[in-house]
């Protein structure tokens, strides 16, 4: 923007960088504003913002020093489960196995790579999801209040901020309206602290405590009541909060249970591994086996236990699934909510905007005695009051000139109901903007929770004061004396009051909001403070805020998946069972004077059957959160006000409005939706369903791989056969099953029907008795299927080929397990086996290679191989499908089996 005010706002200042204005809190406002250079009801300009910017720079706060990149590759040699393979590379290089030392080492490497790249990877989307929630702040430049970014924010900007607000840094009030501020994560105070623009002289000679600097705004703090405006002193690093950041630089995030579930399940295979090796070296001692092929065997036996992919996958899984949902309109802030989100039972939704679409419409219309229906919808103009020919305008008025908001090309400006009635003015006839303009407001009782209305003063011409009013109906009957009817104005008598109660009453019925209108005019001009007269009531309305078109299929989607819907609302007890039973939600109605009644223990006992809380307080969140929590239920709740903080930290999933949402309720929840949607909270189980189950997917596939390989080796010991497989070689697999085929198995597209279980227990260790019990039988024909397979081709082929055979069906058995891993407890055959086409390509991609292992000739040096015939191929994959086939018959026979022992008992 060009014009005097870029002019006006940057004439003042000496200096276009002004340096921050050191205790500033001891100051007035205009010393401050002086200081930097700033005229604060024009703001900075646009060229002085630009400059201080470069001076300053942004204005966040120092991440964690960051490792140098080479350091964060060796990290990944810092593995104990990859000491593990370097012990077993030196002990091969001991005996003289240099081919298999130098395997391991190589491999060691590519796996290095691999974790470092993956890390990487999960890093890059992390990033993206927090670029998705950059603060932003409502500053003054250039004459002109506008949105931007936090982190643009320069000394000496004037930032305007409300109720529910996050001060984006530290800055000296220049305006403060009943400001209250929580400050409690940097001074301790539990209470919200009151504010004003006085300067604050210390008592003694030092610097006042921070607490007691009254008259500042410090950065990350919260507005929890009024309206402030501020003359921005410190940025980022410089600010109170960046001085105690600068002491906590270093840290890392907590790992997830999750995570300390597969790292006591690594160390549980570590473990199983040394209980195999000590097993197979007493064995071998019995035999008279040399020391060299004991150490060789025992090398073997050590690499197969070691997932070494593991933990990369798992974090690659979780950061991709987040990704994911936050294209869908669902941010997730930590990784680690993604397990509470998959086992949720309960969604507790606010119903304005979340449930509803928060497009008020004007439906009735009670008016001079008579009712008339609206038709259009939203905030367009297009409808009619219906029957037409009715004058309404005189009636209207109040709707049209009590109120703030403005109807615009694509939606309008401020409050929902208002520009909903604004609308239904414009449809009889009234033009809102040019009433104004005509009948300038001269005063306001503006609207309070407490009286329940909003009234406006318009002088006329003729010097009288016309007064407009709007609010709750049973308000406005006990300020009223008249009611305007079919007769002219009348007096509001016991049978006319009747029947404007029985009006709003069926309304009310009907799911609507009833407001209503009244009007008087006053001689003279309107006192101070000002004060109404008795009124005449001139219309009721009845406001619909219609479902959103998808909740009612969300919610379905949540009966079928066994998770409960509670509807909380501070709206009217009949407007909320209205949209509830559009909705389909169950449960009786209860309102907030109900919870006062209630004592924990009732509440708790009653929650469950409860369906809709209406007419609520924040703190009721807090208490309904604890009683469905008491009840062992997994609760999402949904906030967007300053006083939602403490429901939504008290829920396993807090979820805020990232459209209506206070800076506060988002710094507390798990998750921000994008759109506000009800529906948007129910794909996001659906995806931390699928997340989840597509982790059990992959570590399951993994973990057989590994118990495969530890049983295949014992169980040829014990038989006095040979190694199946070299060090190399389970290398070699695990490599090709820890890369391609695990991350395929961690993206793979959410069943059909994973909304159409209960949720899993919270308290579900990742793989229980029954998946632990599926590895273990998969482990066994993998072992024995190998085995078998290389004792029958020594006896017909050679050892050489033998080996190779035992080799390549041990490698065809894991694509034949990744069917069984994908299936988990559903059917292992069938179309959804296709649905994976990374998968397939995967698959046939490792079927590739080791083909290549098989005949290439450097392949089979390192390898140790020799080619194999058309019918030995046919071989290896015959018995490879038997761990298909075995997982099909154990899931026919043992609910079979189950049926025969119950009709025997």
């Amino acid at each position: 923007m060009s014009g005097p005010a870029v002019v006006g706002a940057q004439a003042p200042t000496r200096d276009q960088t002004a340096p921050p204005v050191p205790d500033a809190y001891r100051l007035p406002p205009d010393r401050v504003a002086d200081g930097l250079g700033v005229d604060p009801a024009v703001g900075l300009g646009t060229r002085q913002a630009a400059e201080r910017a470069a001076v300053h720079g942004p204005n966040r706060l120092a991440e964690p020093a960051r490792r140098p990149e080479w350091l964060r590759f060796l990290d990944q040699f810092r593995n104990w489960l990859i000491g593990i393979l370097l012990l077993a590379a030196v002990v091969a290089g001991a005996i003289g196995d240099l081919k298999d030392a130098a395997v391991i080492l190589v491999v060691v490497q590519i796996n290095a790579v691999l974790g470092y790249a993956q890390e990487r990877r999960a890093e890059r989307s992390l990033e993206a999801l927090r670029r998705m929630l950059v603060p932003t702040a409502r500053v003054r430049r250039d004459g002109v209040e506008q949105e931007t970014e936090a982190d643009t924010l320069v000394p000496g900007d004037v930032v305007l901020l409300e109720a529910g607000d996050r001060v984006p840094a530290d800055g000296r009030l220049t305006v403060a309206e009943s400001v209250e501020v929580a400050e409690a994560a940097l001074t301790g105070e539990s209470q919200p602290v009151a504010k004003s623009t006085a300067a604050v002289a210390p008592a003694g000679d030092g610097p006042a405590p921070l607490a007691e600097r009254t008259g500042m705004l410090l950065m990350n703090t919260a507005l929890t009541r009024g309206r402030a405006e501020m003359v921005v002193t410190a940025t980022g690093m410089r600010t109170e909060l960046g001085t105690i950041a600068e002491a906590l630089r270093t840290g890392a995030e907590p790992p997830s249970p999750l995570q300390v579930q597969l790292d006591s399940l690594g160390r549980r295979l570590a473990l199983l591994s040394g209980v195999a090796v000590v097993l197979y070296a007493l064995s071998a001692l019995v035999r008279g086996e040399s020391l060299a092929d004991i150490a060789l065997r025992a090398v073997a036996l050590a690499v197969a236990a070691i997932p070494e992919g593991l933990p990369a996958v798992l974090a690659l899984t979780l950061a991709l699934g987040v990704y994911r949902m936050a294209r869908r309109g669902a941010v997730v802030k930590r990784l680690a909510s993604v397990e509470s989100l998959g086992a949720a039972t309960v969604v507790c939704s606010d119903k304005t905007g979340t449930l509803t679409l928060n497009e008020m419409t004007a439906r009735s219309l009670w008016a001079g005695g008579r009712h008339y229906d609206v038709t259009g919808e939203g905030y367009g103009t297009a409808g009619a009051v219906r029957p037409e020919g009715a004058e309404l305008g005189e009636a209207l008025l109040p709707f049209a000139l009590c109120n703030d908001a403005r109807l615009t090309g694509d939606g309008f400006l401020g409050d929902p109901t208002e520009a909903a009635l604004v609308v239904l003015a414009a449809k009889a006839g009234l033009d809102a903007d040019g009433l104004r303009a005509r009948s300038p407001r001269t005063a306001e009782l503006p609207f309070d929770a407490a009286t329940k209305y909003m009234a406006t003063f318009h002088t006329a011409a003729d010097g009288r004061t016309h007064v407009q009013v709007k609010g709750a109906v049973d308000v406005l009957l006990d300020l009223c004396g008249s009611v305007r009817t079919e007769d002219g104005t009348q007096p509001l008598d016991e049978r006319r009051r009747a029947e404007v109660v029985g009006v709003t009453a069926r309304l009310g019925g009907a799911g609507l909001r009833v407001l209503g209108a009244a009007t008087a005019v006053l001689d003279g001009a309107v006192a101070d403070p000002p004060r109404l007269p008795p009124l005449t009531l001139t219309a009721v309305a009845g406001i619909a805020d219609p479902p959103r078109p998808a909740a009612k299929e969300a919610m379905a989607l949540c009966r079928s998946a066994g998770v409960a819907v509670k509807m909380i609302t501070g709206d009217h007890a009949d407007t909320a069972a209205a949209i509830a039973r559009e909705l389909d939600i169950p449960g009786e109605v209860v309102t907030g004077a109900d919870l006062d009644r209630m004592t924990e223990a009732e509440l708790a006992e009653r929650v469950d059957g409860i369906g809709v809380f209406a007419r609520v307080a924040p703190e009721h969140k807090a208490a309904i959160v604890r009683a469905l929590s008491g009840r062992g239920h997994i609760v999402a709740m949904t906030g967007d006000g300053v006083n939602d903080a403490a429901a939504l930290r008290a829920a396993h999933i807090g979820v805020a409005m990232g459209v209506t949402g206070t800076d506060v309720a988002k710094e507390a929840a798990d998750m921000v939706l994008t759109d506000d949607d009800f529906a948007t909270i129910v794909r996001a189980v659906r995806e931390g369903r699928a997340i989840y189950a597509n982790i059990v997917k992959f570590v399951r596939f993994q973990l057989a791989t590994n118990i495969g390989a530890i049983l295949t080796l014992l169980v040829a010991s014990l038989a006095g056969l040979p190694a199946p497989l070299t060090a190399a070689q389970l290398l070699w697999i695990n490599i090709i099953m820890d890369g391609p085929p695990a991350m395929a198995l961690a993206v793979d597209p959410a069943r059909d029907d994973v909304m159409r279980h209960p949720p899993r227990d919270p308290r579900e260790r990742i793989l229980d008795m029954r998946r632990m019990l599926a590895i273990g039988r998969a482990g066994a024909v993998m072992a024995l299927g190998t085995v078998a397979l290389l004792a029958l081709a020594r006896e017909r082929t050679g050892a050489e080929t033998a080996l190779t055979m035992a080799f390549t069906t041990f490698v065809l058995f894991q694509l034949f397990n990744a069917l069984n891993a994908r299936a988990d407890d559903g059917p292992v055959l069938g179309r959804h086996q296709l649905r994976n086409r990374t998968l397939w390509l995967c698959l046939a991609g490792v079927l590739a290679v080791q083909v290549a292992a098989v005949h290439l000739p450097w392949a089979r040096t390192v390898f140790g191989t020799v080619p194999l015939t058309a019918a030995q191929w046919l071989a290896c994959l015959g018995t490879a499908s038997t761990v298909v086939l075995a997982e099909l018959l154990w899931r026919w026979a043992g609910p079979a089996l189950r049926r025969v022992r119950g009709r025997d008992g």
